[in-house]
């Protein structure tokens, strides 16, 4: 059993491997208002960087990829196996910015399932769902498909 302490932080961050950390780093920050919490290397005498972010208090980290380790960027692998969800309700702000910025369209912002939400790829082949419920969250029954 997992039990969290009201002094820790949350028990589950998401850890992002990338090709360019110094430069990934600097896109979250501009496209989503990430601030850094930590940070380690990145620096012209030690390039590799592994960087704590934070987006309204939800924590994320950015590293360089380590093959050797076996941390690959989905450029190395050749797409990405997560979807983030970024809940904002800034989302057209927030996803006009990131493709300003350089990331890829995948699907436009438009309701469905009960949520406003635009699809993107990050320059560093993240995916990304930007957006909010429009109604309360979790819907007190069940939706049914279709």
């Amino acid at each position: 059993m997992c039990l969290a302490s009201s002094d820790r932080q949350a028990a589950l961050q998401v850890q992002l491997s990338v090709r360019r950390g110094r430069e990934a780093i600097e896109f979250y920050k501009a496209a989503f208002g990430a601030e850094e919490v930590y940070r380690f290397g990145g620096t012209d005498d030690h390039q590799d960087v592994v960087c704590q972010l934070s987006i309204n208090g939800a924590s994320f980290w950015v590293e360089d990829e380590s093959p050797e380790n076996g941390n690959f960027s989905p450029e190395s692998t050749g797409g990405s196996t997560e979807r983030l969800l970024l809940i904002a309700e800034q989302t057209y702000d927030i996803v006009r910015k990131a493709l300003s910025l350089g990331a890829i369209e995948i699907s436009p912002v438009s309701e469905e399932h009960g949520w406003l939400l635009g699809r993107i790829d990050d320059p560093y082949g993240h995916r990304w769902e930007i957006g909010h419920p429009l109604e309360t969250w979790p819907p007190p029954e069940p939706r049914s498909p279709g």
